[in-house]
């Protein structure tokens, strides 16, 4: 019983640290998608051909 308890306490660490890295890369994207929102405002929207042509292998 004492290594199923074991088990229990790894397997709850392991869901705690992947809620905190899913949760500090939510906000990593929200901020960098807020700059990148305050940049275009500022600047205007700068038209850019890269989405016409595909990448090169």
């Amino acid at each position: 019983m004492f290594e199923f308890e074991l088990q229990k306490i790894n397997a709850a660490e392991l869901m705690r640290r992947a809620d905190q890295r899913r949760l500090v890369r939510e906000i990593r994207t929200a901020r960098r998608q807020a700059r990148r929102a305050a940049k275009e405002a500022r600047e205007g929207r700068v038209n850019t051909p890269h989405h016409r042509f595909a990448r090169a292998a």
